[in-house]
């Protein structure tokens, strides 16, 4: 069956059978940072947007994407230019194994999405749902909150033209 869809801005047609979780139909069309971790939807390492959802995409039949605009890791951003949260999850030391990341991630960015000022319990409330075995939670929260205060400043910054030029 196709699923037609829409994955990080690009429309998209998975050939999958529909009772195959979302996740494993992503990572087989390329999306590695899709990661599946439980394979119970209790961990969040699999967690994608789902029309500006977080959604733990392991527990989610590819059937029901159908029409869905999605959103991954690999859509925030790159090493060349990452997304505000990648960044503050680097510079904060809160990225060891990095399994779990992108859960984490796509996490934070639907709370960062609802809200540009959350509060640490609001963080904690938000990255709830993922599991981390490695750095723990107060550098991830602190990343967010960082992230948050960055997302502030960029935004009160003149945007800048192709070539550079304000």
């Amino acid at each position: 069956m196709k699923i037609n869809t829409t994955i990080n801005g690009k429309a998209v047609s998975l050939e999958t059978n529909p009772n195959t979780m979302l996740a494993e139909a992503l990572r087989k069309a390329g999306y590695k940072g899709v990661k599946i971790g439980c394979g119970e939807g209790s961990c969040g390492a699999c967690a994608v947007m789902i029309d500006g959802r977080p959604r733990n995409s392991c527990i989610l039949p590819a059937g029901m994407a159908e029409g869905s605009e999605i959103l991954t890791v690999e859509g925030m951003g790159n090493p060349e230019n990452p997304h505000v949260l990648q960044q503050a999850f680097v510079d904060s030391g809160s990225t060891q194994c990095g399994y779990c990341n992108p859960g984490a991630l796509i996490a934070a960015k639907a709370l960062l999405d609802r809200n540009p000022s959350p509060t640490a319990d609001d963080v904690k409330d938000a990255l709830d749902g993922n599991l981390c075995r490695c750095t723990g939670y107060v550098k991830r929260i602190d990343a967010v909150l960082e992230a948050a205060k960055a997302g502030k400043k960029a935004d009160k910054k003149p945007a800048k033209r192709a070539g550079g030029k304000k």
